[in-house]
């Protein structure tokens, strides 16, 4: 479990791809620290498990089914990755409850910088435009973010990034076209399930 506030910025060092999986090395200073072997670590918002551990280092395995569903399979040698640790119980639960099963992977489509701040407007895959609500929680590449503006007519919402979030995470080198992870509020999906199974 995780609350979508980035901890740490690493880069992918080493991707070593096989016919259905892949290692990828993430390299990062001073936040591995508390790891040890088999923790979990959200990368891109992406719950990954530890295997390996350096004082500056990490690799992951990361499975075919994870690489076709979220953006990972895109990353490269150098790609920055937003980082966190799992949540303890006893943390503030200052983002929201992000568990790092990827929903599925969003289009970045525009990016307005402000005097203080960064709209930027994405495209969402149809089928997952229903979890979603203004002013509603939505966790990007792993970051916690509130939906500002939502265009069911196109399939789009719009997000404010703050110079704290541009400062900590890699999304201020995201670019119109580039793809993000996106998973909605596993809420949504818990009272849509138990509102089908009422029906019944």
């Amino acid at each position: 479990m995780f609350t979508g506030l980035v901890a740490a910025v690493g880069k992918v060092g080493a991707i070593e791809r096989g016919a259905d999986s892949a290692v990828f090395r993430f390299e990062v200073s001073d936040f591995l620290t508390e790891v040890k072997i088999g923790d979990s670590i959200s990368v891109n918002g992406v719950c990954l498990t530890a295997v390996e551990l350096g004082v500056d280092f990490f690799t992951a395995d990361v499975m075919v089914q994870t690489l076709k569903l979220s953006s990972l399979g895109a990353l490269e040698v150098g790609s920055e990755v937003n980082l966190e640790l799992a949540a303890r119980v006893s943390d503030r639960l200052g983002g929201h409850i992000v568990q790092g099963h990827v929903d599925g992977i969003a289009t970045v489509s525009g990016i307005t910088p402000g005097e203080k701040w960064q709209r930027v407007d994405l495209v969402i895959p149809d089928h997952l435009m229903r979890y979603l609500q203004p002013q509603g929680s939505v966790c990007l590449d792993g970051v916690s973010l509130t939906v500002g503006e939502l265009d069911d007519n196109n399939n789009s919402i719009s997000v404010w990034l703050i110079p704290e979030t541009l400062a900590k995470t890699n999304l201020h080198n995201r670019k119109s076209g580039d793809i993000v992870n996106i998973e909605v509020d596993v809420l949504a999906k818990y009272v849509e399930r138990l509102m089908k199974r009422g029906e019944q």
